[in-house]
């Protein structure tokens, strides 16, 4: 009986001992079966040995093999960026037993930091970077206010920090990745592992604009905008006209034309002087109106000045006969050259010019200039605002100096195309009246010869300062016989505006007269305007040799919409939009 109460008693301490192991097994159960084993050897008497299981702790040093488990977890954890709450859930574990081993003996939790390294080496290399980014997340608890910049000098410093961090990072780390779409903005800023780089970023986007406003070079930028305008004066962008009805028309000639011999002086006055007694100054319109010989100048509001003539008189130098009609309510007006050319000249009931042709002798008929075709957009249907062009040229490739320039130059110019896109084409009345749309092209400026003062007329002696033009001039009509140049006549501001005004387009127009008389230039493909003192090159109210000048500007790409190489199109049709 004793045996078997023993025997008993052996069995029910046993299973007293295996519930109370198995209590414990969920946190160390390799501990579990150590015990087991030693209790089978003593046989009964292993009752004394309750104690061992406090030697237990020793074997709790194998127990680091468990914790490899929370740590090849991290392996893991180069997804954890993606998704951090999965590996959130592992580390707190390890707060739960990383408590046992202090209360019993300090030094297992020293062994264990050294066997971590012995696990690291079996794991793969590619995991001991992750570790970084785990104990990343460690110093936010510290200094949650610097995120990106705090990351990382601490992920070298946590490996010192044991288990405990991990616990509460994990939850600290979903919210500073919350916002992990930010970081990853920002990320080019931290690369750099320091904070200065992160104003870089932030310079660079500063530096941009500094060249970004303009959308262009910083020449490019200033020049459409303090740039020259017409003729070389510095643009300055003008008031549109205050009276929108078209222009007035051009006084028609005191008596019919007549052809005139080769050479031979124009019929009227030459100077100034001659008919300054004869201007009538009336108001029509709110405009002032101011009538002189073969001249019509119209003042606005503004302060806008502008000057017409009958261009028609230009061609009946060399004619063999000039005959006009009406034809319903257009006049026509026909000049026969002795080589059988004809140059036909139609203006509307409104007296503005509507087409300019020149008929071969085979009957072939070429449009030179087509003004049928009014924009409803343009004020009055002689004025266009446009912004400044840009100009993407060297300034003495946009403005030329007849002096110093070589031939090719000269002609290169007037083969050149316009600075800036061509919206549309243009009717002669706002090439001449508009600046901002003459500014779309290049221009030659001649400012060598000499007249007299009050006069008009160009001496012998200055003629040949003209050959230049007129080699280049007659080489581009031969190439395209449908270029069409505008000849500017400019002043200085000695005088009054009147003056200058009428003088300036007399100017330009004995010019054109030149250059056909005396080196042959086709007078049809040439027309002439002038603009008195509204546009100096040089800004002074004295004398001014710069401000005393002759452009020559191409205006083919203005009248065809930037297709000079193409006719017009039919009269009346509505360029392409």
């Amino acid at each position: 009986m004793t045996n078997l109460r023993l025997v008993l008693l052996a069995t029910s301490a046993l299973t007293v001992m295996q519930f109370a192991s198995t209590a414990s097994h969920a946190q160390t159960s390799p501990i579990v079966v150590a015990q087991a084993k030693e209790e089978l050897g003593p046989d009964g008497k292993p009752k004394p040995k309750p104690a061992p299981p406090k030697a237990a702790p020793p074997p709790a040093r194998p127990a680091p093999p468990p914790p490899p488990p929370p740590h090849a977890a991290p392996p893991a954890r180069p997804a954890p960026p993606a998704a951090p709450p999965p590996h959130a859930a592992p580390p707190p574990p390890p707060p739960h037993a990383a408590p046992p081993p202090p209360p019993h003996v300090a030094p297992p939790a020293a062994p264990a930091p050294h066997a971590q390294p012995e696990i690291s080496h079996p794991t793969p290399p590619a995991a001991s970077p992750p570790p970084a980014a785990p104990h990343a997340p460690t110093p936010p608890p510290g200094a949650p206010a610097a995120h990106e910049h705090e990351r990382e000098a601490p992920s070298q410093t946590p490996p010192p920090g044991g288990a405990r961090p991990p616990a509460a990072t994990p939850q600290a780390t979903p919210q500073t990745q919350a916002p992990a779409a930010t970081p990853n903005a920002v990320r080019p800023q931290v690369a750099p592992n320091t904070a200065a780089p992160a104003a870089q970023p932030n310079a660079a986007p500063a530096a941009q604009p500094s060249t970004g406003p303009g959308g262009r070079p910083p020449g490019q930028g200033a020049g459409p905008n303090t740039g020259p305008g017409p003729g070389g004066a510095p643009f300055a962008r003008r008031a549109a006209p205050t009276i929108t009805t078209p222009l007035p028309a051009a006084p028609a000639p005191a008596a019919a034309l007549r052809p005139i011999a080769p050479g031979a002086p124009a019929p009227g006055p030459r100077n100034v002087n001659d008919f300054r007694a004869e201007r009538h100054e009336t108001q029509q319109g709110g405009r002032t109106v101011i009538t002189e010989p073969g001249r019509v100048i119209i003042r606005d509001p503004n302060g806008e000045s502008f000057v017409r003539h009958d261009e028609v008189a230009r061609f009946a130098f060399g004619a063999r006969d000039i005959q006009t009609h009406q034809v319903g309510g257009e006049s026509r007006t026909t000049v026969f050259r002795p080589d059988g050319s004809q140059i036909i000249t139609i203006i509307g009931p409104d007296g503005q010019l509507l087409r300019r042709i020149r008929r071969d002798q085979q009957g072939r008929e070429i449009i030179i200039i087509d003004n049928s075709y009014r924009d409803p957009r343009a004020i009055g249907g002689f004025y266009v605002d446009l912004p400044p062009p840009v100009i993407r040229i060297p300034y003495d490739r946009y403005i030329v100096d007849a002096a110093d320039a070589p031939p090719d130059l000269i002609y290169d110019t007037m083969e050149a195309p316009p600075v800036d896109r061509i919206d549309r084409r243009y009717s002669l009345d706002e090439i001449r009246y508009s600046p901002s749309v003459r500014m779309l092209m290049p221009s030659i400026d001649l400012n060598s010869i000499n007249f007299e003062t009050g006069s008009w007329e160009i001496p012998p002696d200055q003629a040949a300062k003209l050959q230049a033009i007129a080699d280049g001039l007659n080489r581009a009509i031969q190439r395209n016989p449908r270029e069409v140049f505008l000849i500017e006549g400019h002043t200085d501001a000695v005088g009054n505006d009147v003056d200058n005004l009428s003088l300036s387009d007399r100017r330009a127009e004995s010019a054109a007269e030149l250059l056909t008389q005396q080196f042959g230039v086709p007078a049809e493909n040439l027309t002439s305007q002038g603009y008195g003192s509204q546009y100096l090159k040089e800004q002074t109210d004295g004398p001014s040799r710069i401000n005393r000048r002759v452009t020559i500007r191409r205006i083919t790409p203005l009248l065809n919409g930037g297709m000079a190489s193409l006719p017009p199109p039919p009269p009346g049709t509505i360029p392409p939009r």
